[in-house]
């Protein structure tokens, strides 16, 4: 059975950095690709992030080119997201999430975390 464990979150300052984690159980092949969603309050859950364990593609959402990597450890199962130069719009619920295949922007994803907070403060 697949879980996936989200941690890293908290409150930071604009301009700072965090780094989220997301620990992966029962590994499969239906978690060929990994992608990170957030959901502000009152917004819908939007992708922001993915990557397969190999080659290692990643695909990024416009708003976090240059900003955010994606990247993953395989032998301990884990995907990360560093952010950097953090804004107050990206204060949201951070969700792992895992699919055997299609298209990684969008939402049909099989497996997902618990979630964990990002508060960015102006």
């Amino acid at each position: 059975q697949v879980q996936l464990v989200e941690s890293g979150g908290g409150l930071v300052q604009a301009g700072g950095s965090l780094r989220l984690s997301c620990v992966v159980s029962g590994r499969t092949s239906s978690t060929t690709f990994m992608a990170w969603f957030r959901q502000a309050p009152g917004q819908e859950r939007e992708f922001v992030a993915a990557v397969n364990w190999s080659p290692g593609n990643t695909f990024y959402a416009d708003s976090v080119k240059g900003r955010f990597t994606i990247s993953r450890d395989s032998a301990k199962n884990t995907v990360y997201l560093q952010m950097n130069s953090l804004k107050s719009e990206d204060t949201a619920v951070y969700y792992c999430a895992a699919r055997p295949r299609g298209n990684v922007y969008r939402l049909s994803y099989d497996y997902w975390g618990q979630g964990t907070q990002v508060t960015v403060s102006s």
